[in-house]
């Protein structure tokens, strides 16, 4: 069967790269991005592959079941890796059930058109649903993510993705659909939407503006490059067992500060300024409400299993990121302007 994949928010930053990871390694899968390019889908991610032959855009919202039956039946879709998502902690707080629209109705959505297309031989197409290290809440200073590790989202964004995940394991026992989870940490590299701490960081840097930092800059999170998260996709979509979970993570843990002050450096260093210029830009603001301390992913299984781990250090990383960042000025002009620096002031400026 020739496999026709369909990408949902593959104009997004991390659907992006998968998009383009699959168009230019499988020319002989028929690659369908299906996005509703809200403010962080952006096309201009995507100018490397979009004369590809084997790539096609449906610019469609998961909420609408009618047209996503009619993709499924367009492109003859036999496989979903499904990354659509409201991803931001901060909106989910100031509006939940946007999250709850996109990220539950909007994944049962997809979750129903697969069944009806598949009907009779769901065992032969694959569900891969893209989730988040933050579906199983807060750790402590101690101890590491596991897939067993039970659930306990503590925002509104992380209880809307559990929610999903949820969904796609009842499917799964209901109905026998062949499906698959990943849980990734936070990523970070080219095309990030620059609300997100590392490309805010280096926007404002270069902009001489306010780093704002919640509260005292301790919380800790786990980074992996984005592309790395990529390559981890490819390997669980055509290597992960039906049912299984994989937690995807850089064992690489940083606290908020630790990160900023690196990039500062790394800023400074590139910007020819005077040595700490960029870290007077500091700003701590008042703490996020129900911010998790810390996240960790203990990504093994997918390592003996599956044989995919990180590629890169951390600072070789965050070198590349950067030095995206500043050869693509035009980008990031694009994505901040308009709608965004209302959402900014409101979020970051007022606070």
């Amino acid at each position: 069967m020739k496999k026709s994949i369909l990408i949902t928010g593959g104009a997004g930053f991390i659907g992006s790269h998968v998009v383009k990871l699959f168009v230019s390694k499988y020319p002989e899968y028929t690659i369908v991005n299906l996005d509703a390019l809200t403010y962080a889908g952006n096309l201009e991610n995507l100018k490397e592959i979009e004369g590809a032959s084997n790539y096609f855009f449906e610019k469609v919202n998961i909420q609408d079941a009618a047209a996503l039956d009619q993709v499924f039946s367009k492109h003859g879709i036999t496989d979903v890796i499904h990354l659509a998502a409201e991803s931001h902690v901060d909106r989910s707080i100031s509006d939940p059930l946007a999250f709850v629209k996109t990220n539950v109705f909007g994944t049962v959505n997809l979750l129903n058109s697969a069944k009806k297309a598949w009907a009779g031989e769901l065992g032969n197409h694959l569900f891969y649903h893209v989730s988040t290290d933050e579906v199983y809440g807060s750790l402590e200073d101690g101890g590491f993510f596991l897939e067993s590790t039970p659930y306990d989202p503590q925002s509104p964004y992380s209880a809307s993705k559990a929610s999903s995940d949820h969904f796609v394991r009842a499917y799964a026992n209901t109905y026998q659909m062949n499906t698959v989870i990943s849980n990734c940490s936070n990523n970070y590299g080219p095309n990030h939407f620059p609300e997100k701490l590392i490309p805010l960081c280096i926007h404002n840097i270069k902009n001489n503006k306010p780093l704002p930092v919640y509260g005292k800059g301790e919380n800790i999170r786990d980074w992996l490059f984005v592309i790395d998260h990529a390559r981890a996709i490819d390997t669980v979509f055509h290597q992960g067992k039906s049912g299984e979970t994989y937690n995807i993570g850089g064992f690489n843990e940083w606290k908020n500060i630790d990160i900023v002050r690196l990039l500062c450096q790394k800023m400074d260093e590139k910007l020819g300024r005077e040595k700490g210029t960029s870290e007077k830009l500091i700003t701590f603001v008042k703490d996020r409400a129900g911010h998790d301390h810390r996240y960790a992913i203990d990504a093994t299984k997918i390592k003996e299993e599956l044989g995919w781990e990180p590629s890169l250090q951390f600072e070789e990383g965050i070198e590349m990121t950067i030095d995206w960042y500043l050869n693509n000025q035009e980008w990031l002009d694009h994505v901040t302007s308009g709608a965004y620096q209302d959402y900014y002031t409101e979020l970051y400026e007022n606070r």
